[in-house]
């Protein structure tokens, strides 16, 4: 039998023997297979491309596995450089910052391209959107085109409406001013929603097992579970006890109001719910929002309502002064249909097609703030409406409009003022929501 000793002597010797890793530069990575690669080296040895491309070629289909694979091979290629290595960047960001440029460009040649361009987009981006949420898959496309936009729109401003003189420096002022306050509440409502935590990993005393967690930066860790210490209880244990007792008193007021998720181990409280795009439970969810690449929830609602109604001034002042500028002759409503001559130079023309692109996304944005406002009113969230409407258990007016579940609704002034004290104290749902 040997010794252990002699076997901790043949592990250091071992690793002396191992050569360091060395320190990779600035253009230099790890990637997926664990190997070191270059950014130069996008291209090479990519036979998924090769294939793809060779059957493009040769007019033969080229199959959806391969599509996968090639566009996992390009989101892990796909570098910059940085300090220590190359850092990854996100595909689904680029097409924004390539394409809306070059849309907008085109729509500004002639009208009817304005008319095509102009109503494809909104299409192209629904279907994205289909498409990704048929998959439940978290995407920073919708982010990327959003910030985008508003960059690239003040950007037009700057360049096309503000050297012909009608702008003020107060009205430049306010302008950007609501810029900065869109940004500011957007990072407002990108933080924790108010994630759902299982409780066996908050208790130290589970030894070295941790569940799978979210941190505060939308990361997930997972621990591997460790054997179990005598005199402690496994977490396994905690998490049939809990699930056990919560259908033991399924039949009280109290937990008739609660669920339990068979994802998160956890037993979840009124109105919370499990996102299946996040992979985590969430208080008081109202819905997946795809603009900020999150959950809507208790900790961040009133801050997504903040950049909604700020986005939307800022949006119509902006319109406001730019067709006052290019169309001062007319009305604003009248200017946004009726700016003949708008055509003649292709400034004017440029202006006038992010003039409409402005004004769609806002007519979107103000859909979605209504919505909002009436759900707000009745004390209803968007993940209670969908499912009421899917069980046929709500009251529907204004042909759908609004659906009123009629549970936790007390009346107009109550209800926005259990949402204005949202996130600073447990809110005490009165005895009539419990019976």
């Amino acid at each position: 039998m040997t010794p252990k000793g002699s076997l901790k002597s043949v592990k250091k010797k071992n690793k002396a023997e191992e050569p360091e890793l060395e320190p990779l530069c600035c253009c230099e990575y790890i990637d997926r297979n664990g190997e070191k690669n270059h950014v130069a080296a996008f291209l090479c040895d990519c036979q998924d491309l090769d294939e793809g491309c060779e059957r493009w070629i040769t007019c033969k289909s080229v199959q959806p596995e391969t599509c996968e694979r090639i566009m996992d091979t390009i989101s892990d290629r796909l570098r910059i450089p940085w300090l220590r290595g190359a850092k990854k960047v996100n595909i689904s960001i680029i097409p924004p910052l390539i394409l809306l440029p070059i849309f907008l460009r085109v729509a500004s040649w002639h009208f009817l391209l304005g008319v095509v361009v102009l109503t494809s987009l909104p299409v192209l981006a629904l279907w994205y959107y289909y498409l990704t949420h048929r998959r439940k898959e978290r995407t920073l496309f919708f982010l990327s085109l959003g910030l985008f936009s508003l960059g690239y729109m003040y950007y037009v401003f700057l360049q096309e409406v503000v050297p012909r003189g009608r702008v003020g420096p107060t009205q430049l002022a306010l302008l950007t001013c609501g810029l900065f306050l869109i940004l500011l509440a957007l990072y407002r409502a990108k933080k924790n929603p108010g994630y759902l935590r299982n409780p066996a990993s908050e208790d130290t005393s589970l030894g070295s097992h941790r569940t799978e967690c979210l941190h505060g930066k939308g990361q997930r860790t997972k621990g591997l579970p460790g054997g179990e210490v005598p005199g402690t209880l496994s977490s396994r244990t905690l998490r049939d006890d809990q699930k056990g007792s919560s259908r033991l008193l399924a039949g009280s007021p109290m937990q008739a109001k609660e669920d339990w998720c068979a994802q998160c181990q956890l037993v979840r409280p009124a109105r919370a719910w499990h996102c299946r795009i996040c992979g985590i439970c969430v208080r008081r969810m109202d819905h997946h929002c795809v603009w900020i690449n999150g959950c809507v929830g208790e900790c961040n609602h009133q801050a997504f309502i903040l950049a909604l109604s700020i986005f939307l001034l800022t949006s119509v002042y902006g319109i406001t002064l730019t067709l006052d500028t290019i169309c001062g002759d007319r009305s604003v409503f009248t200017a946004l249909f009726y700016c003949p001559g708008v055509y003649a130079d292709y400034s004017s023309a440029l202006t006038f097609t992010c003039v409409w692109y402005s004004a769609i996304i806002t007519a979107g944005m103000g859909y979605i703030f209504l919505i909002q406002l009436i759900n707000i009113s009745y004390n209803v969230t968007e993940r209670e409406v969908q499912q009421a409407l899917r069980q046929k258990t709500g009251r529907r007016l204004l042909c759908g409009l609004i659906v009123d579940t009629g549970q936790y609704n007390r009346g107009f002034l109550r209800n926005w003022h259990q949402f204005s004290t949202l996130g600073t104290a447990p809110f005490q749902h009165p005895a009539e929501d419990i019976v």
